[in-house]
């Protein structure tokens, strides 16, 4: 059965078939792998076939990206920017199809799945701005005649790895400043988003040849871990960046430490909510003067949620990635309830070809230690607490660091949940949820969250080098902190 008839004819839009070649190697595909296929988690039926790179092509493919890097460092950073602005218009001429695959083959709704790309796209008209705004700073010297400079150079090639989660707006928050930035990028996808990594390095590709640069600049694997093994070893990677679980962020992290290289973790998250009992709601932590009410407007609204098709108008909740997501899902299931947790909606697998589960509210006691691990399926805690105090201590008495709010009104609240004594995440929102982060700020988290920032703010800084320049314009040779050797 053609792709057209099976619903796919949109693969055409986006240079995808039923065969395709899972690396962009110096310009072109190129795999020598095995075959792997892609699967709709709405079904789990086949979607088209990838053959994945051998580590022989991924060694002929950094050679080549090595060689490329030594051109586009040198190319100035408005000329790179111009270079990814129309990487933006590609990938703006081809939104719709590309939301579709991505709600498609990693399973979110269809309106998120367009939200991801529309975000690369924002990368990209953030990054030419910031390709003529990578300032450095003239530092007053203390020695007369002289002027320190700090200036920022590209590091070479930035190492990207994505997880299936957030198969393609990951990359828009590293590739877009690690390009105006000046470096190559090395791009390993999720190993099961591959068309996801393939179409979107379709039209990278597009545009660089017609500006008649080196395909070299952005190299791209789809593949599994042992491709991933190979960018934390490889010492002409200067920067890692790493997305997905603690566990195995910590073993790429100290891989690229032994060789003295930089690391950008963004990994697990576990988001708290706190309504405090002046917040405005029509919500997770809740104060108990308002709990009974916050709660049955959550399961009420719960038991609405659609679940179904990602491709369907009005899903709300799509399915989730893999089989053994689901089995996940079950144990955790297990595992809240054998710790006193009572499931008040949800709970159970929708039986289906594809991977459905149905959305859940616990509640559960904080003392729980099943609230401190990240379960990464729909399933939302729900705790009573009686201060602001003893919510901020719940909050940071996780693991993780990622994101967290709190509904308010008081201004005191307010400006203590965002201070010193406050939450200790990487995101701190108020009256808004613990998702859909702007990309004008950083974006990473705290504790076993990473330490990593990406997107905006300053985050470009950690795609360059900085270098301290002093220099003397006099004819005497004074020494610093005043010493004289007599």
């Amino acid at each position: 059965m053609g792709s057209e008839d099976r619903g796919l004819g949109f693969f055409k839009d986006i240079g995808l078939s039923s065969n395709n070649i899972g690396s962009f190697i110096d310009g072109k595909w190129k795999a020598n792998g095995s075959s792997t296929t892609s699967l709709n988690p709405s079904n789990n039926q086949a979607i088209a076939q990838v053959t994945e790179p051998t580590l022989q092509d991924y060694e002929e493919g950094l050679n080549a990206c090595n060689e490329a890097a030594k051109i586009w460092m040198t190319v100035p950073a408005p000329k790179r920017g111009e270079i990814v602005r129309q990487i933006g218009e590609a990938l703006r001429a081809k939104l719709e199809p590309l939301g579709k695959l991505v709600a498609l083959e990693m399973g979110k709704i269809l309106p998120e799945g367009i939200g991801e790309v529309q975000e690369i796209i924002d990368m990209c008209d953030y990054a030419v701005g910031l390709s003529r705004q990578l300032n450095g700073q003239i530092i007053p010297s203390e020695r007369p005649d002289h002027v320190m400079l700090e200036t920022w150079n590209p590091l070479g090639i930035v190492g990207v790895i994505t997880a299936f989660n957030f198969p393609c707006a990951v990359l828009g928050w590293n590739a877009c400043i690690a390009l105006v930035c000046g470096n190559c990028v090395v791009w390993k996808g999720a190993p099961t988003t591959p068309l996801i990594t393939i179409a979107v390095t379709k039209l990278v590709a597009e545009v660089l040849a017609k500006n008649n640069l080196p395909g070299a600049i952005f190299t791209s694997f789809c593949g599994g871990a042992e491709i991933g093994q190979a960018i934390a070893k490889d010492t002409r990677i200067p920067l890692v960046s790493f997305t997905g679980s603690t566990k195995v962020g910590l073993a790429v992290q100290k891989i690229v430490n032994e060789r003295f290289g930089k690391c950008l973790l963004e990994l697990s998250g576990n988001n708290a909510i706190i309504v405090m009992d002046d917040a405005d709601i029509k919500l997770a932590f809740v104060h108990e003067s308002i709990y009974k009410d916050v709660l049955d407007q959550l399961v009420e609204v719960y038991k609405q949620v659609k679940i179904g098709d990602p491709l369907e108008k009005g899903t709300l909740v799509g399915p989730l990635h893999t089989r053994s997501s689901v089995e996940n899902f079950k144990n955790g299931i297990s595992t809240i309830k054998s710790q006193g947790g009572k499931i008040l909606t949800g709970g159970s697998i929708v039986e289906s070809e594809g991977n459905f589960v149905q959305p859940t509210i616990v509640e559960i006691s904080p003392n729980a230690a099943v609230v401190k691990e990240e379960l990464f399926g729909p399933v939302l805690y729900v705790m009573k607490f009686q201060t602001l105090e003893e919510a901020i201590i719940l909050n940071n008495s996780v693991p993780q660091g990622l994101s967290s709010s709190i509904f308010t009104r008081r201004p005191e609240a307010i400006f203590k949940w965002i201070g010193p004594r406050g939450s200790d995440c990487g995101i701190v929102n108020v009256n808004i949820p613990t998702n859909g982060a702007e990309i004008g700020g950083a974006f990473g988290g705290e504790k076993a969250t990473g330490g990593g920032r990406e997107a905006g703010s300053d985050s470009w800084k950690q795609y360059m080098r900085r270098s301290t320049c002093t220099i003397n314009y006099g004819s005497e040779l004074p020494l610093a902190q005043g010493i004289n050797f007599g």
